[in-house]
């Protein structure tokens, strides 16, 4: 490899490197932002679990270990190092120790993961907002590292923050977080305002937060024409029908036009337990290989990649890197 060759690739990627820190000094979380679906609702945590590249396993392996890191560590490990370790957590699932995993069990075993997720989310963003170390954030540090600045006077009107909403609708969330109201949010309020759909203290928060968007003639509940708002002045007459669908069927359950708060609430709010179901069946599906209702060990370690993953995954993409390096 030429010596041009190397300085033209190492100024490209310092102009890179300086364009990235750049943007992150703008706002250092705009890939959070996407938390939001178009419409307001929260994603559901299994949102990219299909898409259009087809299966995405990292779900059901973050859906086992309750994890992010631990994820991504177990699709560096080897098979069976995978196996091995995935064997110690299996008695943990099976709660009447049967030696067997049975809906139930699987299902509350997941629910759990997605506890331990939210919490982990909001440590991570916690280390990062929580400027001087000292447990607590307050609004001006949160300001600060999800803004890059001092007072809400210098944001935009129309800038929004981590959770999607305005900075002055985030400022009232905030409060509704600080339980103790000492303006200062600890690690357990810190992830009821970071993720709030996990939160049953904050679903009513954000149903009344989406009625204050949505009910333009403010009589309490939110109609077909609320519920498009001005997403529909671009889209196409299919998008219409679709969307008209989905409010009739999916989200106007009493067929009665409107959108009351339990119906609000179903959409804004994701249903972690619905989707815990469709994971236990889903696993289920790959593994339950003699269908006799129950997972026994053997089959779940047998399908171990389905549940936790191994660096057989990523073998080629790891060849890939290896080859990449070496030509540098």
């Amino acid at each position: 490899m030429t010596s041009a060759f190397i300085l033209s690739f190492m100024f490209l990627l310092t102009q890179n490197l300086l364009l990235n820190c750049a943007s992150a000094a703008v706002h250092s979380h705009s890939v959070d932002t996407q938390e939001r679906e178009g419409d307001g609702s929260y994603r559901a945590r299994d949102f990219d679990h299909y898409g259009d590249s087809g299966h995405n396993s990292e779900f059901d392996h973050e859906a086992i270990l309750g994890s992010v890191k631990e994820a991504e560590e177990y699709d560096k490990l080897s098979p069976e190092e995978s196996k091995r370790r995935l064997a110690l957590l299996l008695p943990k699932m099976d709660v009447n120790g049967d030696q067997f995993i049975d809906r139930n069990e699987l299902k509350e075993w997941i629910l759990n993961s997605f506890r331990k997720l939210s919490r982990e989310e909001a440590e991570e963003r916690m280390s990062e907002a929580d400027d001087n170390r000292d447990g607590v954030v307050t609004w001006g540090e949160y300001l600060q590292d999800a803004f890059g600045v001092d007072a809400e006077e210098e944001i935009a009107p129309e800038d929004t923050g981590d959770t999607g909403m305005l900075v002055q609708e985030e400022k009232v969330m905030w409060h509704a977080a600080d339980l103790n109201g000492d303006g200062k949010l600890d690690l357990n309020e810190f992830e009821m305002f970071t993720n709030p759909e996990e939160h049953e203290l904050m679903h009513g928060f954000l149903v009344n937060q989406t009625l204050r968007e949505k009910d333009q003639n403010h009589d309490g509940f939110v109609d077909f024409n609320e519920f498009i708002g001005d997403r529909g002045m671009q889209q196409d007459q299919s998008w219409m029908v679709a969307e008209r669908d989905k409010f009739d069927h999916d989200l106007d359950t009493d067929r009665d036009g409107r959108l009351d708060a339990a119906e609000l609430r179903r959409w804004v709010v994701p249903d972690n337990d619905e989707i815990a179901t469709e994971e236990v069946e889903h696993l289920f599906a790959s593994a339950d290989d003699d269908g006799d209702g129950r997972l026994a060990f053997e089959e779940v370690l047998r399908h171990h990649q389905q549940f936790v993953g191994s660096e057989a995954t990523d073998y080629g993409n790891d060849l890939m890197g290896e080859h990449f390096d070496d030509e540098l």
